[in-house]
């Protein structure tokens, strides 16, 4: 599939999975894309990408699963108005809906797992790590965890 065919979506919650994920902005330049984050106070500001968000999830606050629900509401939407073939992600609560549809309709997941944790898998990573068709470690130390998992260094 010709590049500029290929849709891609990529998606994580706000604050470092998505400084993480941004570092990735010459692939999204290279494909049809778009982002997919958390709605904050502080919004991604000059791209190029069209950005959707979906709501900040906290897992310590009582409206979490409130919260999930309507990310789960946004994020089918998303995904049927843009179609993608892939989701590429880093991460974290809000966007495990959108992977999760994903997968439920057909589409490739590409999990990188975040380069701040180097002997301990994350919650999300352990949780998609079974959906995912390519799942990354940016430590070799967490092949322990993931032995599928391919290790290419950091990306930053």
């Amino acid at each position: 599939m010709e590049n500029k065919k290929l849709k891609v979506c990529f998606a994580a919650s706000s604050g470092g999975h998505l400084e993480e994920l941004m570092v990735l902005r010459p692939l999204m330049e290279q494909y049809d894309s778009f982002i997919v984050t958390e709605r904050t106070k502080h919004e991604a500001a000059g791209q190029k990408s069209q950005i959707y968000y979906l709501m900040q999830v906290n897992r310590l606050e009582k409206t979490c699963i409130l919260r999930l629900i309507a990310n789960a509401f946004l994020s089918l939407k998303i995904l049927l108005t843009e179609r993608p073939n892939v989701i590429i992600t880093t991460g974290v609560l809000a966007i495990i809906p959108l992977c999760l549809f994903g997968k439920a309709l057909g589409k490739k997941l590409v999990f990188i797992e975040s380069y701040a944790n180097v002997y301990s898998p994350t919650k999300t990573g352990k949780l998609l790590y079974w959906f995912a068709d390519q799942f990354y470690v940016q430590w070799p130390e967490l092949m322990a965890y993931y032995p599928k998992a391919v290790y290419f260094g950091g990306i930053y």
